[in-house]
């Protein structure tokens, strides 16, 4: 396949995702309204168990495309296009772009309240000998984090599951590389990441307009590296002929490929 025809090829495949894409993100919002009360402790467990499971369906999407469209079967290159393709397109989808996200809404800045209350145990300490220190170092003890707030990198904080879970869907493709599974389970499982990292971070009340804008950074958090992963990234470093068809009409997406050679 010429570069002109590659190129229109991954065009069509990521307006084919448009779809499914939105349908995930309204599924993350409704994910999020139903566990918008369960605290960071909970959310950020959540994240820790949709990220690596992210991790694993990213790298075996990606590295069975590029075996069936690669004559050539190197390990260390495998491992290579399997790992950037997971851990850093999931990484990108579950993380950075729902933290920039939140920056950009300011969902993750303490309320005013919360404000008054840290300047006042501020005061109360200065007063009293330093007991607001201590209050507040007691309060953290024991999770309140008002105010805190951070990018949640899951190859490094939790790399010991993550960096496994990468080498996992690389195995199965290796194994397997024309294994299925419901392409929607692939924008799901990652819009919930994404949306447990922004529960993580939200300390203000979820308005009709912040739920819009979650909306948006859901959509995109899942559909740019999603289709990355699973289309541009393989399908740009293969070699060969591609014969990739996109079913999008029905409830199971696949892609359908044949092998460079077979024909």
């Amino acid at each position: 396949m010429h570069a002109r025809s590659r190129l229109s090829h991954i065009w069509q495949e990521i307006l084919c995702h448009l779809p499914f894409t939105a349908a995930g993100a309204s599924a993350g919002i409704i994910f999020m309204l139903i566990f918008k009360d369960i605290g960071g402790d909970a959310s950020r467990a959540m994240f820790s168990v949709f990220h690596p499971l992210h991790v694993v369906l990213s790298a075996m999407v990606t590295t069975s495309l590029f075996a069936l469209h690669t004559r050539k079967k190197n390990v260390i290159t495998y491992l290579l296009i399997g790992y950037v393709g997971s851990v850093g397109v999931a990484t990108i989808s579950d993380s950075v772009i729902p933290f920039i996200g939140e920056e950009v809404m300011g969902i993750s800045v303490p309320t005013e309240s919360a404000q008054h209350e840290l300047m006042h145990g501020h005061e109360e300490g200065h007063d009293h000998g330093g007991q607001g220190h201590e209050l507040h170092s007691e309060s953290c003890e024991h999770g309140d984090h008002s105010g805190g707030h951070g990018l949640h990198l899951g190859f490094i904080e939790e790399w010991y599951i993550v960096n496994p879970a990468a080498v996992l869907g690389i195995a199965i493709a290796w194994f397997l590389p024309r294994s299925r599974f419901p392409h929607a389970l692939h924008i799901l499982i990652s819009t919930w990441a994404s949306s447990a990292h922004m529960l993580m971070n939200t300390q203000i009340e979820i308005t009709s307009l912040i739920l819009f804008g979650m909306f948006f950074v859901l959509f995109i958090a899942v559909w740019v590296p999603c289709c990355i992963s699973d289309i541009v990234f393989p399908l740009l470093f293969a070699r060969g002929d591609i014969d990739v068809s996109c079913r999008c009409g029905g409830p199971r997406h696949h892609h359908e490929e044949k092998q460079a050679g077979e024909q």
